[in-house]
């Protein structure tokens, strides 16, 4: 019997869609069962306050939880987000109920065995209530009290060699696609590099001293499977340098209708017969493909890796063979200067271990960021707020054409004095001398 009526949350529950209330409805009913069976650390009832002071914010508009402020675990600044609830007696289940944020593994490959030790772990000292996968793509511990913190600390890391993952003004818990392990497309090893720059990144993960937050994410191909280019600071996305590959017998098998285009994916709808100069060459955002003597052509120095012609016709496309990534940065959701997608920094780089070249960009981004950051402001608005020309100089990268976003509008680039032969005094006289007698 739930302790608290939940009109308001009932009404969530009568869409088509699946509802979270019925989730905690369920988890709260399955706590209340194994009272007798099962020892919990925290609060039996406390997945019944939650959905009571949920319920209660409905009803008020405005929250009933209040931020934690420093919580966490001994050595670390980050992982712990704490909260309160500002109506402890009426909710004492959740009186503090604070999130642990996991880092999740390159991939995000799982065992069964894992899954099962995290889930029993959590409902031996938390609520039971878990987010696979959060927005900042950790796995998310939701709700448990400060004294389980360092009990949950030392048995994820001792017992199943696991950490945490970033909170707060640091570098968040990287993110990456499955990559190589089971996508064609993948143009590096996005789990080897994942892996390898978290490991050598602990203190910037766990001692915050960044302006504010700062993420990775490794996207293996330009599809963009875990949005890179939309969400992270700093954004791995991979690319080749030379010709798409073209099967044309494959290409004629399209045309012909007996290969399915999209990989046979319409939606169960019948979109007629395929037509390449339709569905493919009239779409290619630079119109560097055409049909010649019966064979598809395609202007490499003008394709800009945008996969679409290989998604529509991925037997017959392939991606090149010398591959390495494009790096990107400045992208971030609208916090305080509205949403920003990532600008182009290196337009190709080979992605091979040790990745020093990869980690000298990095630093050397995080270097000028340090110093000229404002607190709470992240690196795209640095960017927007100096020039991406100060970014060029602080990592030591030359302008190229790729840099300049759209030539003569709002070109990223400017020259300076001294790097013009004989600066603006030369223009004055030259002036002086033809124009004024």
């Amino acid at each position: 019997m739930a302790k608290h009526a939940t009109p308001l949350l009932d009404q969530l529950e009568s869409g088509p869609w699946p509802s979270f209330v019925s989730d905690l409805k369920q988890e709260a009913a399955s706590r209340a069962k194994n009272e007798n069976n099962v020892e919990f650390q925290v609060a039996q009832d406390c997945v019944d306050d939650l959905l009571g002071v949920l319920e209660l914010s409905y009803k008020h508009g405005r929250t009933h939880w209040k931020h934690g402020g420093i919580v966490g675990v001994f050595g670390y600044g980050g992982g712990v987000i704490g909260r309160y609830c500002d109506q402890p007696e009426l909710f004492p289940g959740v009186a503090h109920f604070h999130t642990m944020r996991v880092n999740q593994p390159a991939g995000k490959f799982y065992s069964t065995e894992f899954l099962k030790n995290l889930c029993d772990l959590w409902e031996f000292r938390g609520s039971g209530i878990t987010n696979m996968h959060g927005s900042t793509g950790d796995i998310i511990f939701i709700g448990t009290q400060t004294n389980q913190l360092e009990e949950i600390f030392y048995t994820l890391t001792h017992k199943f060699n696991q950490d945490l993952g970033g909170s707060g003004s640091n570098l968040r818990t990287p993110s990456d696609c499955v990559g190589q392990a089971r996508c064609e497309y993948a143009c590096y090893d996005t789990q080897a590099i994942c892996h390898a720059l978290t490991n050598e990144y602990q203190d910037e993960l766990h001692r915050p001293a960044f302006p504010y937050k700062f993420k990775f994410k490794f996207d293996g191909c330009p599809n963009c499977c875990v949005a890179s280019i939309a969400r992270s600071d700093m954004a791995f996305v991979g690319t080749w340098r030379d010709d798409i590959k073209i099967d044309q017998e494959a290409v004629q098998a399209y045309i012909g209708g007996e290969l399915p285009s999209n990989g046979g994916a319409h939606s169960g709808r019948d979109w007629g017969p395929f037509d390449i100069e339709k569905e493919v060459i009239g779409l290619c955002p630079t119109n560097c493909m055409w049909m010649e003597d019966g064979k598809l052509k395609i202007d490499t120095k003008e394709c800009t890796r945008c996969m679409h012609c290989i998604n529509v016709m991925p037997r017959a496309l392939r991606i090149g063979d010398d591959r390495g990534c494009s790096i990107l940065v400045g992208a971030k959701a609208p916090i305080l200067d509205g949403a920003q997608m990532g600008s182009l920094l290196i337009p190709f780089i080979k992605v091979e271990e040790p990745y020093d070249d990869i980690k000298e960009v990095i630093e050397g981004i995080w270097d000028w960021w340090m110093e000229e950051g404002k607190n709470r402001e992240r690196l795209g608005e640095l960017l927007k707020r100096q020039g991406f020309q100060r970014c060029l100089e602080a990592v030591g990268i030359e302008a190229m054409p790729q840099h300049v976003q759209e030539p003569r509008h709002n070109p990223y680039i400017f020259w300076k004095e001294e790097e013009v032969e004989g600066g603006w005094e030369r223009d004055v006289n030259e002036f002086r001398k033809h124009h004024l007698r």
